[in-house]
């Protein structure tokens, strides 16, 4: 349950997070429904459970397999728009760089770092949870953030206030129902004013002209899980390993498509399916050999992250994500 003293722990934790560390070594450099759970078509060689291959094999299959229409069955909902999503997942694909941050900013920031970065993350999906907001709320959210921390240097505790901020907008932009301005002063244990949250969104706002429309990696995830034929473990694995790197600066040397698609990947081999697919190498236009190296660095991020950091692994514990935070994730690939 979220109670003040989750409030009080996020600018607690944000303000105890010690100095910042410039020295600190990183590599340079429309909305879609929610994932569903399609049936698993026991003829098809690519679903059909068996042991995990190794790359090599499964590079094999990839070039070599049946490739599926998965837009043949959805061609007259049209929810769907089957006409036009191919158009809309290759604009995605050629914004994402545009709409995304590296993980070099932070050299422009004084009084922040990285591990406060992950610490206020960490509280949003706490927060997010809380509230029952949709996904995409969360990946916006903390791509608002990292936009504006790339333009703007903020104080260590304004920064709080930056992420409860860009939480309001992003639901703004996204759900039916945002919540409620009280209620973000209350989550923040009124450490903010309403009018303080009001400013910091128009500063935001201005400081990213206004654009906020973005191709997150959950939009991708959306997309790669159809191709993947993703049965509801697959699904909710997926979106657990995706949502652990939302808390990783390092990892946002990737694009949220790279992301996506080694998301699907360390979930097929934890399922026991092959790795990649024919259908996944033509809708994700990423190869097995592609994506290895990203899933790799998941993992790696995975298996270092700070054990402070407990909202993912909480939320994916229990039984309504199919508690799939106590599967074991092999990185041998």
């Amino acid at each position: 349950m979220f109670t003040r003293n989750n409030a009080r722990r996020g600018l607690r934790d944000i303000t105890n997070a010690g100095p910042t560390d410039s020295s600190a070594a990183v590599k340079p450099l429309s909305r879609v429904p929610a994932p569903t759970t399609a049936p698993i078509d026991s003829s098809r060689s690519d679903v059909v459970p068996h042991p995990p291959t190794t790359a090599r094999s499964g590079s094999s299959y990839q070039h070599s397999g049946q490739v599926d229409n998965i837009d043949a069955r959805d061609s007259g909902d049209p929810l769907c728009a089957t006409e036009y999503v191919a158009d809309m997942y290759e604009h995605f694909r050629s914004v994402e760089a545009q709409t995304s941050c590296r993980p070099t900013y932070m050299k422009g920031q004084t009084a922040i770092n990285e591990k406060m970065r992950s610490i206020l993350v960490d509280w949003l999906v706490e927060v997010h949870l809380k509230f029952k907001l949709v996904p995409e709320t969360l990946y916006l959210t903390v791509n608002i953030i990292d936009r504006y921390l790339a333009s703007t240097k903020v104080s260590r505790p304004k920064l709080q206030l930056v992420g409860v901020t860009s939480l309001l907008i992003a639901s703004k932009y996204e759900e039916i129902y945002p919540p409620e301005l009280r209620d973000l002063v209350y989550i923040c244990d009124r450490a903010y004013s309403k009018s303080e949250i009001l400013d910091m969104e128009e500063t935001i706002l201005k400081g990213l002209s206004y654009s906020i429309t973005i191709p997150s990696a959950h939009a991708f995830l959306v997309r790669y899980l159809k191709a993947a034929h993703a049965d509801k473990k697959m699904v909710q694995l997926s979106c657990y390993i995706l949502d652990g790197t939302l808390q990783s600066y390092s990892l946002l040397q990737y694009l949220p498509s790279e992301l996506a698609a080694a998301a699907v990947y360390i979930a097929r081999r934890a399922a026991g399916r092959n790795s990649w697919s024919p259908t996944l190498l033509k809708y994700a236009n990423y190869s097995e050999e592609d994506v290895i190296g990203v899933a790799r660095d998941v993992m790696k991020e995975k298996n270092s992250a700070q054990s402070d950091l407990r909202a993912v692994n909480k939320k994916y514990s229990s039984s309504r994500y199919g508690a799939v935070a106590n599967t074991t994730l092999s990185n041998d690939f």
